[in-house]
């Protein structure tokens, strides 16, 4: 089985696929990891000197490659994948589905200094212009989360109280 986690960047989709993988015994795949590892640079840099259809081409490459696979574990995936063309319904198809929902405002209170400047989307701006910004995106990207199989609200839980309720609900 495979569990994808989709939601906004810095909804926990890594933080809670880690923890996740780990209570099921499953394997762990963060697809931004693997396609910086697989290109030999970073996202930022990815982006900077490819453009972001070459990113996107590289992740879904990295979906397909991991449903070729066949193993049982929980992936991460980057917070723009399910919005390219068909992912998100290849997602459906391959996998189980969970959104991590969150607000603007629980994403920025759970960001670190480093979880914002390692996204180049968040750098130089100021609180109250991530916080619009993250609206205006998060507006955008909705449609596209909610295709989910499973729409996780992280509002009122924390972190391993979501873990047992993905646990219990997906009845693994």
């Amino acid at each position: 089985m495979i569990i994808f986690l989709v939601g906004y960047a810095g909804s926990g989709k890594s933080t809670l696929g880690r923890r996740l993988a780990r209570r099921l015994g499953l394997g762990f795949i963060d697809t931004d990891k693997c396609v910086e590892e697989s290109v030999g640079a970073s996202i930022a840099d990815i982006f900077f000197y490819e453009g972001e259809e070459y990113f996107r081409r590289a992740e879904r490459d990295m979906i397909e490659a991991i449903v070729a696979d066949g193993g049982d574990v929980v992936v991460a995936t980057g917070g723009g994948l399910p919005t390219w063309g068909d992912n998100m319904q290849r997602l459906n198809e391959c996998g189980v589905t969970l959104y991590l929902r969150r607000t603007p405002e629980q994403i920025l209170s759970r960001l670190t200094e480093y979880g914002r400047e390692k996204r180049p989307m968040f750098r130089g701006k100021s609180d109250e212009e991530l916080l619009v910004f993250m609206h205006e995106q998060m507006i955008v990207r909705e449609p596209y989360y909610s295709q989910a199989r499973m729409v996780v609200d992280c509002a009122t839980m924390r972190d391993d109280d979501v873990v047992e309720y993905v646990i219990r609900e997906v009845k693994l």
